[in-house]
């Protein structure tokens, strides 16, 4: 990709959220007609920055707009905020019904692509849309499993690690380092051109943000920022679905999960497999931008 294609909003400014300004973009599209936005949501780790690519794209067609969620990006991190599922759904329910004031598709990843389920099943008319990409979140048969299962002695151990805060301290610092995002980086992304020094900064300079190591714990607590399982959200979800899945990506995209989407998603859903990975908006961002017009147009 040329610089050129990195950001270039027509808007970056702030919008409130439970009194901490949320750092937002808004690009205006100047041939948009079309009574629809786009809100786009990052994942863990990462901001509006990892939109570098699609934003410039989808605004030639639509007004788009992306937030970095409490917690991430250019956005606060409070120390005294409950972390969870819920609060970054609330938040993108209320920059839709804020902000934008009309129906919208809303496009996640990761972490960000629960928050666009959650909040989409929740908008109803607001809601022109859903587009998950390689989405995080767990089924209900998925909990019940591991309620009933014994733990492992791995299991064990590492619940152990993770509820100590020292450990947890190493594995962040050690996480945050240049090196070592650029590595599991390039463990996630199949075609690694994109994996550039932009994104790596993009993802290192807010870990170094007062109250980011207190997101960490709260995301990779054992417990976990629980919310909703994905089966009751589908089955509260009135408007279109797409899902755009990486199929090489190792952290969601296991057969296990593939089968519980097809069990559980809606009939209104649209699945498209893509040669990459945990990230395809930002490894493969022509073909993810193509088939993201292409959806809306037939909307």
């Amino acid at each position: 990709m040329t610089k050129s294609s990195v950001l270039n909003p027509n808007g970056n400014y702030t919008w409130n959220f439970l009194n901490y300004p949320i750092h937002t973009l808004e690009a205006k599209s100047k041939e948009n007609s079309a009574n629809k936005a786009i809100l786009l949501i990052h994942g863990f780790g990462a901001s509006t920055d990892h939109w570098r690519f699609n934003v410039p794209e989808l605004s030639k067609q639509f007004d788009v707009h992306a937030i970095d969620l409490l917690g991430f990006g250019k956005s606060p991190k409070p120390n005294d905020i409950d972390y969870s599922g819920a609060l970054w759904k609330d938040q993108v329910i209320a920059y839709v019904k804020e902000v934008i004031k009309k129906p919208t598709v809303i496009v996640g990843n990761s972490l960000g692509g629960y928050a666009a389920l959650a909040a989409g099943a929740s908008l109803k008319d607001l809601s022109a849309g859903v587009i998950l990409l390689n989405a995080a979140g767990y089924f209900s048969e998925e909990k019940l499993t591991k309620k009933n299962m014994l733990q492992t002695s791995l299991e064990t151990v590492a619940g152990i690690f993770l509820k100590n805060i020292v450990l947890q301290r190493l594995i962040f610092e050690n996480m945050r380092k240049p090196n070592n995002i650029r590595k599991t980086l390039k463990q996630v992304y199949v075609n690694k051109k994109n994996v550039d020094d932009f994104l790596v900064e993009s993802i290192r300079n807010p870990s170094l943000d007062a109250g980011a190591f207190n997101v960490f714990r709260s995301v990779f607590n054992p417990s976990g920022p629980q919310g909703e399982p994905l089966d009751k959200l589908f089955n509260q979800l009135n408007s279109p679905l797409l899902l755009l899945w990486g199929s090489k990506d190792p952290w969601m995209n296991t057969p296990k999960k593939r089968n519980l989407y097809k069990k559980f998603t809606p009939e209104n859903t649209t699945e498209i497999i893509l040669d990459a990975g945990h990230c395809p908006h930002d490894e493969i961002p022509e073909s993810v931008n193509k088939h993201i017009l292409d959806w809306m147009k037939s909307l």
